[in-house]
């Protein structure tokens, strides 16, 4: 520990630990525990079971015939003692964003309550690059800050019945994109023609914690075009590795 409390390593019944290294949200923090989550893949230590990282802590399951609490902690001080966020890399990811009519239902409520033009509101939300702070509530559903301050907005009074899956949502300090149709409170502002969760994929979850988000925007015509081609297999999104 650091003198301020932190980190602290915490049982989860018999086959989990949790390494909760700040009480709060914030990127740095967040850097910290998918750099850990990277350093205890790379270690690949025998009976570990699965890494889940969230805002501010790391969940290791792991198998208790294999290895016991006292021994994947004594692990995760050490791993953690040594790693370098800085010296990370990570994947940008450039997302097509359509903010199109039915596509953005909640759009023009969003510009009225802020006071900008929806046109204000799109170039905001595409002005910054989101860094992925977890995958929760739907499967592949990417909790990504931070949104500008203009748009920061609290959720739904009553949240819709059915959110339409690709649609791009915000809430607060977050952005977002529901990989699947379902219930939902965020406000929606777009959508993408690309599919965030796909079972049949090695990789299910498109997006993954510690990753880049920049969306950049396309006409309703090119993002028709790109839903097609995505759903056949006809294209990919750009990506590129940079420093973290």
């Amino acid at each position: 520990m650091d003198g301020s409390g932190w980190p602290r390593l915490l049982p989860q019944g018999d086959a989990a630990l949790v390494v909760e290294l700040d009480d709060r949200i914030d990127r740095a923090v967040s850097e910290r525990v998918t750099a850990l989550a990277d350093a205890l893949r790379r270690a690949a230590i025998p009976g570990v079971v699965e890494l889940v990282p969230t805002f501010r802590s790391l969940l290791v399951h792991y198998d208790p015939l294999a290895l016991d609490f006292a021994g994947i902690a004594g692990r995760a001080r050490e791993l953690l003692a040594g790693i370098a966020v800085a010296e990370r890399r990570l994947r940008l990811v450039h997302m097509p964003a359509c903010y199109d009519g039915e596509l953005a239902p909640d759009l023009a409520e969003v510009a009225e309550r802020t006071g900008l033009t929806p046109e204000a509101v799109v170039g905001l939300h595409g002005s910054v690059d989101y860094h992925v702070y977890m995958l929760g509530f739907l499967p592949g559903f990417p909790y990504m800050g931070d949104l500008p301050e203009p748009l920061r907005l609290p959720r739904l009074t009553t949240p819709r019945v059915r959110v339409p899956p690709r649609s791009i949502a915000i809430a607060n300090a977050m952005t977002a994109v529901y990989p699947l149709e379902s219930p939902g409170g965020w406000r929606l502002i777009g959508a993408v023609p690309v599919d965030l969760f796909d079972i049949g994929h090695e990789s299910p979850a498109l997006l993954a914690p510690g990753d880049r988000v920049r969306f950049e925007r396309v006409e309703r015509a090119r993002f028709d075009d790109l839903r097609v081609a995505f759903a056949e297999g006809a294209a990919k999104l750009a990506v590129e590795e940079v420093a973290a």
